[in-house]
């Protein structure tokens, strides 16, 4: 990766401080096309739900089954988190077949004397597939450097939205992945091997504290590599009748606990071909 431009996208969305305002967001021409020219920035994008899910499904079936897996594993101690993102975004897209959009009403705002002001829609086709996809009916100008970003920093933010998952598989499909280092095994290995010895109260927050000392990471990191990995089903939560706080921000891990361990069917059906 490109460190200058790596250093352009990251300066127009963060800071010391942590995210820049959104209206303090600026990024030079000059610098713009530099980034652009090593595909770490774009223009904005304009597409339709079904011009999008038609894309992804594409790149979904393009894409080889052991790459996400390989891709996953690499980025343990290469710390490259967009490698890691799109093992979640590969296993969302196996949810969804070609449909077209069908509006179902996600949300409601109402007005001081209580009548409806606002009705918010998203697809429930994709609502219902898997574990929810989010889709829109028409996305107009959407910032895919800030998607791009999320991905690089964190290992992605936004899994479960359609367009995101479009992206980070088309991001993935174009991207030259090496095989995993002896030492990217060892640290899923002790990955497993922490999960597998935590108390059986333990939650999602205790795990991401236990696997400080195994790789590399900040906190975000390690929360979305514990998501990821749920979303994967190697996190299998056995019951979903837990308490999981209403501001959590686990998508997928929230409900599960270390009685629960990791799922082996899913660790070989994921990455099998390398352990």
């Amino acid at each position: 990766m490109d460190k200058q431009a790596r250093n352009i996208l990251f300066k127009t969305y963060w800071n010391a401080g942590g995210w820049v305002d959104r209206a303090q967001r600026r990024t030079a021409p000059e610098d713009f096309e530099y980034a652009k020219s090593k595909g770490l920035m774009f223009d904005p994008a304009c597409f339709s739900h079904d011009d999008c899910l038609a894309q992804t499904l594409a790149l979904r079936d393009r894409i080889p089954a052991s790459l996400p897996g390989r891709a996953f594993l690499s980025s343990l101690s290469s710390r490259r988190l967009d490698w890691r993102s799109g093992l979640a975004s590969y296993l969302v897209a196996q949810a969804l077949a070609p449909h077209a959009y069908m509006a179902a009403v996600s949300g409601q705002s109402y007005a001081p004397d209580g009548s409806v002001a606002h009705v918010s829609h998203v697809c429930g086709v994709c609502r219902d597939a898997g574990d929810s996809v989010v889709a829109k009916e028409h996305y107009a100008d959407v910032d895919l450097n800030v998607l791009n970003f999320e991905r690089i920093k964190w290992g992605g933010v936004r899994h479960g939205s359609l367009e995101y998952t479009w992206f980070d598989l088309r991001e993935l499909a174009r991207a030259e992945i090496p095989a995993p280092t002896a030492q990217d095994l060892a640290v899923f290995r002790e990955i497993l091997a922490v999960v597998a010895a935590c108390d059986a109260k333990d939650g999602p927050g205790a795990l991401e504290q236990k696997l400080k000392t195994v790789l590399a990471s900040s906190k975000a990191e390690r929360q979305m590599l514990i998501d990821i990995l749920a979303c994967a089903g190697v996190l299998r939560p056995q019951s979903y009748d837990r308490r999981v706080p209403g501001r959590s921000d686990w998508r997928y891990a929230g409900a599960w606990r270390g009685e629960d361990g990791y799922s082996e069917d899913a660790v070989q059906r994921c990455f099998g071909g390398y352990l």
